[in-house]
């Protein structure tokens, strides 16, 4: 993952209630009714959170009837997790292998 998008994802999940968001749907899919329910804010900000969440790819959604159901993208929260672990080791792929050192 680049860490233009790696950025771009860490700035979505910066949001404590986007946080929260994604660990209600960690067990199971969840209707937008329920996580409203949990949350003390209007369905138009839920609705924003969900917008962001899905277009960032960090949660599938689907319709079932007259209700959304969401679930969490384990996929890109486990790539989202493999480069913040790239960052901290040196290994092949590191960018400070591209670096001349001793030049300044």
């Amino acid at each position: 993952m680049s860490y233009k998008k790696l950025s771009a994802l860490l700035k979505v999940l910066s949001d404590s209630n986007r946080l929260e968001i994604l660990d209600l749907l960690s067990c199971d899919e969840r209707c937008a009714c329920d996580l409203l329910e949990h949350f003390q804010f209007s369905q138009p900000t839920l609705s924003h959170h969900m917008k962001t969440l899905v277009d960032y790819e960090l949660v599938h959604t689907r319709k079932n009837g007259n209700k959304r159901l969401y679930q969490l993208n384990h996929v890109i929260l486990d790539e989202i997790n493999q480069s913040l672990n790239m960052i901290h080791t040196s290994n092949q792929h590191c960018a400070c292998h591209n670096m001349k050192s001793g030049e300044c």
